[in-house]
């Protein structure tokens, strides 16, 4: 049974025009029926929005806490942001990370922005959308170069809940969960978003969903 912190969160999306219904490709090359765009956030207000989905669904799927965001560059930075932001406002003071895309060699130098991760830090890492698990196997490498660190996890706004390679009866997200033994979560889920539009969606789309679905997909989160 969904939330309505979940029912919000998919209604915003689309009316933002982040979650749209046609013909796309995704990164790894997978003809797709909708499409999931972090990048059209473009404005305070919609930020603080989905700042504050994240939160909610991050009370609710790591009790076990967290002590430090990580954002992967690029998109993940101003999740990190806004998550922390979004804690702020319920009174908890949350700190982050991001890193860049290069090592800065004048100034402080290094890859990471923000805080400066410890040994035994829980890092918790704030993405858009995991298809095949790719930034995570660059970004992990990052963290613990860094230091010492434990995976608190990993979130993501939608898990399109679809296998991250033919060989692989699980989804991307549980996959890279599993590779790096850390617990992940994500506001929404695919199935979520379809049985919550419902008539919303013209039927060809609902159609071509689960088309895609029984191609592409893998059932266990």
């Amino acid at each position: 049974m969904m939330h309505d912190y979940q029912r919000q969160f998919v209604d915003f999306m689309v009316e933002v025009g982040v979650l749209t219904f046609g013909d796309f490709t995704t990164k790894s090359g997978r003809k797709t029926p909708y499409f999931v765009n972090t990048g059209k956030y473009r404005s305070g207000v919609q930020l603080a929005k989905l700042g504050r989905a994240y939160a909610d669904a991050i009370e609710r799927s790591f009790p076990e806490g967290f002590d430090c965001l990580f954002g992967p560059a690029y998109k993940g930075i101003p999740l990190v942001v806004a998550v922390a932001m979004a804690f702020a406002e319920r009174g908890r003071e949350v700190e982050f990370c991001f890193n860049r895309k290069e090592a800065k060699d004048h100034g402080e130098g290094g890859l990471l922005v923000g805080r400066k991760l410890q040994h035994g830090d829980r890092v918790l890492i704030v993405e858009d959308v995991t298809t095949a698990g790719t930034s995570i196997r660059e970004t992990v490498p990052i963290l613990r170069a860094a230091a010492d660190i434990r995976l608190a996890g990993l979130v993501v706004s939608v898990d399109r809940q679809e296998r991250a390679s033919e060989a692989s009866t699980r989804t991307a997200l549980a996959e890279v969960g599993a590779e790096f033994s850390m617990p992940t979560a994500a506001i929404v889920n695919i199935d979520e978003v379809v049985a919550h539009l419902g008539d919303r969606l013209t039927a060809d789309d609902r159609a071509r969903i689960a088309a895609y679905r029984a191609q592409y997909g893998a059932h266990a989160i």
